[in-house]
């Protein structure tokens, strides 16, 4: 992966989003359906696109919405539909459009009551809060966000009665009705005036009900308690205007950072390859935070619309997947009943985390890339903890409870305060601790741009068409294009040794592809391994 020299740094002025232009081109550009890039597609989380190369228009807007319509009359969904979105520049108007939709097909619909963004998370604990202990009249949500996505991007996900991601019969449902709707010029399509549509909108309070149940899933009194300095990014995303109120109700002592709300995001470094990118996770738009690290005893950041995380300590920006295995770790222990449930993964994250299953004494369920996998684990209580390598997690109430089915990045930033307080020794630290029992493990991940074609050929790996069989020097014991947990295809391959694992896949969300390596030797090890894996794209 080759590093952009202006990473970590600022845009130029002259280079700034012109955002009038970007939502110009929002309305005025219109899908070609004949051209491919230009139809709906739902990957891993939704549809994304941007309104300059004409994957995120007011049309698609339209046909999707139109299709969520015919997907909830189709399967008997008739309560409210919670709506939320995040600070995008086109988030806004697909927002208004979404509603004119939703109106014109007599859909009830709820939106934040003081017209403000709303996380990911919330909208998922929206909809379970209202369908608990309901048969009929269920509720599901759109939320319009491309997630960390540049600024430019724009985004729309739907989620489902369960709350969590839509699984992959509804999205390719909903795509190809979309895609039909803009094939026929949208004339089936539905919309109000936005003054019309105004009737058939209802307000929620989506920031104090969330807000109001924190404690029902975060031992928030010990981190009042212990008097943590605090710290928390929401890099000008949805999270914004809910720490403060955290704060304030729960009475701990966080500050937020930078609380600017600019659709340019001129403000975040600009990430690895020189776009901006509202990735947490990487230690590239965590300058800020990082550059203040020691004024706080736990700090934390969230992505654009929340729904995952970063944890910053005083020895810096912790490697997700060994916070996710701390986090595992810590809720297996500290949380009544939890150690008897499984674990959820995606099958590129860590093996640590298998090793903490084992430490417990449980198991680990090991799914393709998205969240959508884990949704009935955790409704149905079997799972306690799940997450993903790329910094997404959500875990059960104190009850043993479902919280979220989907991601919720405010939790994962607030369990660190909470291990923090109650071992009264840094995430880090701990997990340094866990690995003088577990074994240390080396992993990484290389995100490399892959144009379409390559994308496709990546995602037809099959085990047949691996012809080697040693990795790195070691005989190759598992090929898996399938998970162990669901048998469901994992969209690249995964190549296992005893000394170490690599994994191709294409991004669901951007035009990249991504190599994933862990080794249980050295870094040294971990390079070849790597090579291995490039070595296999090349040969495709």
């Amino acid at each position: 992966m080759s590093i952009d020299p202006r990473a970590g740094t600022l845009v130029e002025p002259s280079n700034v989003l012109d955002v009038g232009k970007l939502k110009e081109a929002f309305f005025s550009r219109k899908p070609d359906v004949s051209v491919a890039a230009q139809r709906v597609s739902f990957g891993t989380s939704g549809h994304r696109g941007c309104a300059f190369d004409t994957t995120f228009n007011e049309n698609h807007i339209l046909a999707i919405v139109q299709a969520v319509c015919a997907c909830r009359k189709a399967h008997g969904i008739d309560g409210p539909l919670f709506v939320g979105r995040d600070t995008h520049a086109v988030s806004e108007p697909a927002f208004q459009v979404t509603l004119e939709v939703l109106a014109a097909n007599g859909v009830s619909t709820m939106i934040d009551d003081k017209n403000g963004v709303t996380p990911t998370p919330v909208v998922s604990r929206a909809i379970i809060d209202h369908n608990i202990g309901r048969t009929e009249g269920l509720a599901d949500g759109i939320i319009i966000t491309p997630s960390h996505n540049p600024p430019e991007d724009g985004g729309i996900k739907y989620n489902p009665p369960h709350g969590g991601p839509a699984e992959t019969e509804i999205t390719s449902w909903i795509e190809g009705f979309a895609n039909k709707l803009l094939q026929e010029g949208l004339k089936d399509v539905r919309r109000q005036s936005q003054a019309q549509s105004a009737t058939g909108i209802a307000r929620y309070d989506f920031l104090n009900k969330y807000i109001e149940q924190l404690d029902d899933i975060i031992d928030l009194q010990i981190v009042q308690a212990a008097g943590l300095r605090i710290g928390v990014d929401p890099l000008g995303g949805a999270a914004v205007h809910y720490w403060g109120p955290i704060a304030d109700r729960f009475k701990l002592n966080l500050t937020v950072t930078d609380n600017t709300v600019d659709p340019t995001f001129r403000t975040i470094p600009r990430d690895w390859d020189g776009k901006i990118r509202m990735d947490c996770s990487s230690k590239y738009p965590m300058q800020r935070l990082l550059a203040i690290k020691d004024r706080f005893d736990i700090a934390f950041a969230n992505d654009t619309d929340a729904d995952r995380h970063s944890i910053v300590d005083v020895n810096g920006l912790m490697e997700p997947n060994s916070y996710l295995a701390m986090s595992a770790r810590y809720l297996g222990t500290h949380r009544d009943g939890f150690a008897t449930r499984k674990i959820g993964k995606t099958i590129v994250s860590s093996s640590i985390i298998d090793r903490v299953a084992a430490g417990l004494g449980t198991s680990i369920v090991e799914v393709p890339v998205g969240f959508k996998w884990f949704v009935d684990g955790l409704t149905h209580g079997e799972i306690f903890f799940c997450g993903e390598e790329s910094a997404g997690s959500s875990y059960l109430r104190r009850n043993g409870k479902v919280w979220t089915t989907d991601k919720d990045g405010i939790i994962a930033g607030l369990l660190a305060a909470e291990m923090t307080a109650r071992e009264g020794k840094p995430p880090s630290q701990q997990f340094a601790d866990l690995t003088k029992t577990a074994g240390r493990t080396f992993y990484a991940r290389i995100d490399n741009p892959a144009n379409k074609p390559l994308r496709d050929k990546i995602a037809a790996i099959t085990t047949d068409s691996i012809k080697q069989d040693s990795l790195a020097g070691s005989p190759i014991t598992r090929k898996e294009t399938n998970a162990s947990g669901n048998g469901a295809k994992i969209g690249g391959i995964k190549l296992t040794t005893d000394k170490g694992w690599i994994a191709v896949r294409p991004s669901g969300t951007e035009d990249i592809y991504k190599i994933y390596a862990e080794s249980f030797v050295d870094e040294d090890h971990l390079a070849k391994l790597q090579q291995s894996a490039k070595a296999l794209v090349a040969g495709l």
